[in-house]
C-alpha cells in the first residue's frame, strides 16, 4: 500500500486540545456571520428589500459579516492546522493566545448593538468606526500576531503537506509585515476610508496567497484521505509548494519600489494577485485531477468530505473564471471573490468533517452532512452567477435597497437569482454549523 504523504497524523495531547479550541472559535464565527448574512441577503432581494428599513444597518452588518466569515473564520482555521502540525511545549501560553483571539471575536460580534457603526466599506478588513469594534479588532490582531510568531517557532515541515502549512505561516507573517509597513509609511493627511483602504491593501493581497496555500493543502489532504492515490513524490511536491511562495517574496520589493499612496503601489499588488496566483495552478490542477478522477465504489453521494472537496473545486474555479470578466466597479467583483472565498471555505468545511473525530469530537455520519456541501455550494454558485449577470447590466457593488437602481428586468432577475442563491447558501451554512456543533457538544452521533 502506498504510504500517504499528504495526510497529517492525528494531533495528540495539548496540540489536539488547542486545535479543537481554534476550530470551535472558527465555527462560532461562522454562526455569528450567518445571522448577519441573512439580513444582508434580505436587504438586497427584490420585493423583500422594501420592508427592511435599516439601510445603514445593512452596511454595518456587511462589515461584521465579512470580518467574521472571512478574516476570523480563515485565521481560526489556519490556527487549527498550524496547531495540529506543531509541538506544544507551553500549553498555558498557547491557550492564552486562543483566549485573546476569542475575546476580540466576541467584541466584534457584539459591536453592532453597542452604538452607531459608522461603517467604512474598504477592502479586505472593512471597519466600524466605533470603540467596541476597534478594540475587538485590535485584541484579535494581538492574538493573531502571537499565533504567527508561536507557529513559526513550533511548526514542522518535513513532509509535503507540512511544507505547505509552514509556508502559509511564513506568508501570513509577510502579510503582517506589509500591514506594519503600510502603517509606518501612511501619509499624515489620510483618514477615514482612504486610511483603512491603504492600510490593509498590501497585507490583504498577501493574505490571499496564504489562503491559497492552505486550500491546496486541504485539496491534497482530502483527496488522499477519501481514497485518491496521489502519485506525486515528496520532493516535487515541496518544490511546487515553494513555487507558490515566490509571489510573496515580491511584497517587500513593492513597498521599497513604490510610494505607499501611489497608483503604482495599488497596481503592483493587483497585478501580483492576478498573475502570482498562477503559481498555484500546477499543484492545484494535480490535486483537482486526483480528486475528481478517483471515486470509492458505493460511496458516491454519501461522503461529506469528498462532496466538500468537489464543491470547493467547482466554486474556486468559477470565482477564478469570473475574475476575468471584471470591468468597472460593479457586482461582478464580489461575484469573483465570493467564488474564491467560498471555494476555500468549502475545503475547510470538508477538513472539519475529517478532523472532528481526530480532535476528540463525535464523527459526522448523517446524510445532512453529506448533502450540506452541495446545498451550500449550489446556493453560492447561484449567488455568484446572479451577481455576475447583474454586474453585466451595471448593478453597482456595496449598495442596498433603492440605491441598487434595479430598473430593468435583467437586473431584477439577476439580483433575484442572487437573493435566492444566497438564502439557499445560508441554509447550507446553517446545516454545517449545526452538524459541527452537534458533533462537538452532543454525545450521540447525528
Amino acid at each position: 500500500m502506498k504510504q500517504q504523504t499528504f495526510v497529517l497524523p492525528a494531533p495528540q495531547g495539548h496540540a489536539r486540545t488547542l486545535a479543537a479550541g481554534w476550530l470551535k472559535l472558527g465555527v462560532f464565527a461562522l454562526l455569528a456571520a450567518g445571522v448577519f448574512s441573512l439580513l444582508l441577503v434580505l436587504s438586497r432581494t427584490p420585493g423583500v428589500q422594501d420592508v427592511i428599513p435599516w439601510l445603514d444597518f445593512f452596511h454595518t452588518a456587511l462589515v461584521v459579516h465579512v470580518v467574521l466569515s472571512v478574516v476570523i473564520w480563515f485565521i481560526a482555521f489556519a490556527g487549527v492546522l498550524w496547531t495540529a502540525n506543531s509541538r506544544i511545549n507551553q500549553p498555558l501560553w498557547d491557550k492564552s493566545i486562543l483566549a485573546v483571539a476569542a475575546v476580540g471575536t466576541a467584541l466584534i460580534t457584539l459591536s453592532p448593538f453597542t452604538g452607531d457603526g459608522n461603517p467604512l466599506l474598504n477592502n479586505y478588513v472593512p471597519i466600524l468606526q466605533q470603540p467596541v469594534f476597534l478594540w475587538g479588532l485590535g485584541i484579535f490582531g494581538v492574538g493573531f500576531t502571537w499565533l504567527i510568531i508561536r507557529s513559526l517557532m513550533v511548526a514542522e515541515w518535513r513532509v509535503p503537506v507540512e511544507t505547505g502549512i509552514y509556508l502559509s505561516i511564513l506568508t501570513e507573517a509577510v502579510a503582517l509585515l506589509a500591514l506594519l509597513m503600510s502603517g509606518v509609511n501612511m501619509p499624515a493627511d489620510y483618514s477615514g476610508q482612504a486610511f483603512y483602504e491603504l492600510l490593509f491593501w498590501g497585507g490583504g493581497h498577501t493574505l490571499q496567497f496564504a489562503h491559497t496555500l492552505l486550500l491546496i493543502v486541504a485539496w491534497l489532504w482530502l483527496a488522499e484521505a477519501t481514497g485518491a492515490s496521489v502519485q506525486l513524490a515528496p520532493l516535487p511536491a515541496k518544490i511546487l509548494f515553494g513555487l507558490m511562495l515566490l509571489p510573496v517574496l515580491a511584497v517587500p520589493y513593492i513597498y521599497m519600489q513604490h510610494d505607499l499612496a501611489s497608483a503604482e503601489h495599488r497596481a503592483a499588488f493587483t497585478h501580483l494577485m492576478k498573475y502570482g496566483g498562477l503559481t498555484s495552478l500546477p499543484l492545484g490542477a494535480m490535486a483537482a485531477f486526483y480528486a475528481l478522477t478517483t471515486t470509492r465504489a458505493g460511496d458516491v453521494g454519501l461522503h461529506p468530505q469528498r462532496n466538500a472537496l468537489y464543491a470547493s473545486i467547482i466554486l474556486f474555479a468559477a470565482g477564478g473564471i469570473i475574475g476575468f470578466l471584471i470591468h468597472g466597479v460593479n457586482v461582478v467583483i464580489p461575484a469573483h471573490y465570493h467564488g474564491s472565498i467560498v471555494g476555500v471555505t468549502l475545503a475547510f468545511m470538508g477538513l472539519t468533517y475529517y478532523l472532528l473525530p481526530r480532535l476528540g469530537f463525535q464523527p459526522v455520519v448523517s446524510k445532512w452532512a453529506a448533502w450540506q456541501p452541495y446545498v451550500y455550494g449550489g446556493g453560492q454558485l447561484m449567488h455568484i452567477l446572479g451577481l455576475a449577470w447583474s454586474g453585466g447590466y451595471g448593478v453597482q457593488r456595496k449598495t442596498a435597497g433603492a440605491a441598487q437602481g434595479l430598473h430593468d428586468l435583467p437586473q431584477i432577475l439577476g439580483m433575484g437569482m442572487m437573493g435566492l442563491g444566497g438564502l439557499i447558501a445560508i441554509i447550507g451554512g446553517g446545516i454545517f454549523v449545526i452538524v459541527a456543533l452537534r458533533a462537538m457538544y452532543a454525545r450521540a452521533q447525528i
